[in-house]
């Protein structure tokens, strides 16, 4: 192996761009449906290079979390192309913007695909996005790597979860506080696919484990006014917040909470969309002892983390921290890069054939592709915030977990799905 080692309106919108609600039904949906009449789109590998699709928000709120997976993704093929590219051919990324708007991620993935001809696209951050492209992919059966961790219930034949699914964060995560004894959580998200999602299945839990769920809100997508909310968690007597705002409302969010006079010690928030790139961002002042959820740290041990953070580093600056969506969009190009090596080819159906049991020592610790699921196995962590921004693990789940994207190994989730 080369460079490592072996909102629910602006989704709909979304889907109507692409010409394909009718591809997309409930989040539970197992997989796609193939029956378009659409042909199969046919990557272009007949010249020395072979194009590869990178489609991140370079603007709007979700820029401050997937601007640097962006750069990630462009190490791992800088990378790969000094080791002498896949299969003999020299990657050429082509970048699209979603702009943070699912209807623009469904129209620039049908544009990678159709007009730039790519191998496989990786990309997406949101939910929202995720399933406004999941119809394009599935109609030209094409590939798109996900990098995120995200709320399960979900498989498609043309999409690789390289993210954590429900059982290898949020069930952890859960697990974690119940065992701290914080018991009486306070819901607080943003209003779209992952975080109603991700609460239902929160809500199972807590109903089934003794648990209390004392209150729910939700903020629209890049709101920035959380007084409201914050007053209501303070006087709702809950043991924790489990927080699933994305982007930059976190920001207002925690800065809000501190202002209220709540800490981390008097009510622990514990985060599943805030890695390092979001505490620089924040402000460390804001997050110190702050409970995170994740899969990966730049603090985690290892020879092939630190490979990774100095490479980073040395692309982006010292300064420039790394995270787990950053990991996870770096070693996704590996994966790719194993499955087409062991295939052969480019082939979509075929590297699809090869994928499962791939395996890669990565910067989190050893990743196994499950070609059952197209899900990856991965350690669970949870970490707290330190002064100096960085994410220090205070647990791990000791191996990595067969992902369980619909949890059928949890009877309090029967019915969730």
């Amino acid at each position: 192996m080369s460079g490592l080692s072996i909102s629910r309106r602006g989704l709909l919108a979304g889907i109507s761009a692409a010409g394909a609600s009718a591809a997309l039904s409930a989040c539970g949906a197992k997989t796609g449906s193939d029956t378009s009449s659409d042909s199969a789109a046919k990557a272009d590998t007949s010249g020395s290079t072979v194009k590869v699709g990178l489609l991140n928000s370079l603007s709007g709120t979700m820029a401050i979390s997937e601007v640097t997976v962006h750069n990630a993704l462009l190490l791992a093929i800088k990378e790969i192309n000094a080791a002498g590219g896949v299969l003999g051919k020299k990657l050429k990324a082509v970048s699209q913007d979603g702009a943070s708007d699912w209807p623009t991620f469904a129209e620039k993935a049908e544009a990678l695909i159709k007009d730039d001809k790519v191998a496989a696209t990786f990309g997406c951050w949101t939910s929202a996005s995720r399933k406004a492209v999941k119809p394009v992919f599935e109609r030209y059966k094409s590939l798109l790597f996900y990098p995120v961790q995200y709320e399960g219930l979900e498989q498609s034949p043309y999409i690789f979860y390289i993210g954590a699914t429900t059982n290898q964060q949020i069930v952890p995560a859960l697990d974690y506080l119940k065992k701290q004894g914080l018991t009486k959580l306070y819901l607080v998200g943003s209003d779209y696919v992952f975080p109603r999602t991700a609460n239902k299945e929160i809500q199972a839990y807590a109903k089934a484990k003794g648990m209390t769920v004392v209150g729910e809100d939700y903020a629209p997508l890049g709101s920035t006014e959380f007084g409201t909310i914050v007053n209501k968690v303070k006087d709702s007597g809950a043991d924790a917040v489990f927080n699933t705002l994305n982007g930059d409302s976190n920001v207002a969010f925690f800065k809000e909470y501190k202002s209220s006079g709540l800490t981390a010690k008097s009510m622990p928030v514990l985060s599943v969309s805030i890695a390092e790139e979001e505490v620089k961002s924040i402000g460390t002042q804001y997050l110190e002892d702050q409970l995170t959820a994740w899969n990966y740290y730049q603090t985690t041990p290892g020879a092939a983390n630190t490979k990774f953070v100095a490479a980073y580093q040395a692309e982006y600056g010292k300064d420039k921290p790394t995270s787990d969506p950053m990991e996870a969009a770096y070693i996704s190009v590996y994966l790719w890069k194993e499955m087409v090596e062991k295939a052969g080819s480019f082939d979509v159906a075929k590297v699809k054939a090869a994928s499962d049991g791939i395996t890669l020592d990565a910067p989190e610790g050893k990743v196994t592709v499950d070609g059952a699921t197209q899900h990856v196995y991965k350690t669970a962590r949870i970490g707290t915030v330190g002064a100096d921004g960085l994410i220090t693990e205070v647990w791990n789940s000791g191996k990595p977990i067969k992902p369980d994207p619909y949890l059928k190994g949890y009877d309090w989730a029967s019915g969730l799905s």
